[in-house]
């Protein structure tokens, strides 16, 4: 008899504070007025839902829970009561990672977040000081790194973070040094997502065959002391990653939305993904628990037979899935609406398919 016990499944909470921001980059897929953000009741209120939810999934299921919270912004260090948020979120027991530009952060933040604890700080840098600032605006470069010095000198794990365009794509090898000069522990990409203000830059969108290039190159490379990272669904087609078993019509990994995680807005909406922006209830006013088994778009989303195009065919379907952000944001942009067209990154080849 296997008595061994199951692995943890890990859910993230990626919890918006704000989006308030003291920074306007050119390819934030924010858009529109800034909503009404939470009291810090209300995201007491929210955060012990959750929370409560959870146990009862584990409970009702016999099923471990690694459940995390993501928390950003915006700038999550916009709001005033921020300390007070990550406590009420740690007091719960969840793992908190805190997205950040990094500009604003100094020796007393550093030691407030090390005292939550939080986890592990993600601060985007977007390339060497020029670049960075072409993308971010003058001085955030020097600010941010500063940031990061301030976060690893009070022993918090720190992670850059790229946000991958044909602007900064070919500074990847740069962007490896510079992490390791500054002692950051990991270096994490992503990819444009057409959305909001980056919807102008959808011309600056790496083509299939490029971010293949760059991403077998970025996940080959080998720093003492430095991991490469990323959430990237596509990173499962690539190098050994890419020689998994094939799944069948369930889900097992990839793209996160509908799956292994839900965004919470500042006012409360539910989101599959911050980037794909559905709206699909509100944790003030709905049981999470009915969305997330009810949701019509959740429940799509983990739907092989509804998907469009080569995610359709895909024999690695259930560990991938292509980005729904994206997918959805170029639909967008090609006049459509729909957020389970293929990837339009997708670099697998015919042979891959079902």
């Amino acid at each position: 008899m296997d008595s061994k016990k199951p692995e943890p499944f890990d859910f993230f909470i990626q919890m918006h504070l704000t989006e308030r921001c003291n920074l306007a980059c050119t390819h934030c897929y924010q858009e529109g007025p800034a909503p009404r953000e939470m009291s810090l009741p209300e995201i007491a209120a929210a955060v012990k839902k959750i929370s409560d939810t959870i146990d009862a999934w584990s409970q009702e299921y016999d099923v471990p829970f690694s459940p995390g919270f993501n928390v950003t912004g915006g700038e999550p260090l916009l709001r005033n009561d921020l300390k007070e948020i990550l406590r009420v979120i740690s007091d719960h027991g969840f793992t908190i990672f805190l997205l950040t530009n990094g500009t604003l952060i100094d020796t007393d933040i550093s030691a407030m977040l090390a005292s939550v604890p939080v986890k592990g700080v993600q601060v985007s840098l977007e390339g060497p000081e020029e670049v960075h600032d072409l993308i971010r605006g003058r001085g955030s470069f020097t600010s941010a790194v500063n940031g990061a010095r301030h976060l690893i000198d009070a022993g918090l794990t720190v992670t850059f973070n790229i946000t991958l365009s044909e602007i900064n794509a070919g500074y990847f090898p740069d962007m490896i040094s510079l992490a390791a000069g500054a002692g950051v522990q990991k270096l994490g990409f992503s990819r444009l997502v057409p959305y909001g203000r980056g919807s102008s830059l959808i011309g600056k969108m790496l083509s299939p065959e490029r971010t293949r290039a760059i991403y077998e190159e970025a996940l080959a490379y080998r720093v003492p002391g430095l991991h490469i990272v990323t959430g990237d669904p596509l990173a499962s087609q690539t190098g050994e990653a890419g020689n998994m078993p094939e799944g069948g019509g369930f889900p097992l990994g990839g793209c996160a939305a509908g799956i292994s995680g839900i965004t919470v807005l500042p006012d409360g909406t539910l989101t599959p993904c911050r980037r794909l922006g559905i709206p699909i209830g509100n944790i003030l006013t709905d049981s999470l628990r009915e969305v997330w088994a009810n949701s019509d778009v959740l429940n799509a989303l983990r739907n092989k037979e509804a998907y469009k195009g080569k995610c359709s065919e895909c024999a690695r379907w259930s560990q991938c899935r292509g980005c729904r952000a994206i997918a959805y944001a170029y639909s967008l942009s090609q006049g459509r609406n729909d957020f389970l067209e293929e990837d339009p990154q997708c670099f697998i080849d015919t042979g891959d398919r079902l």
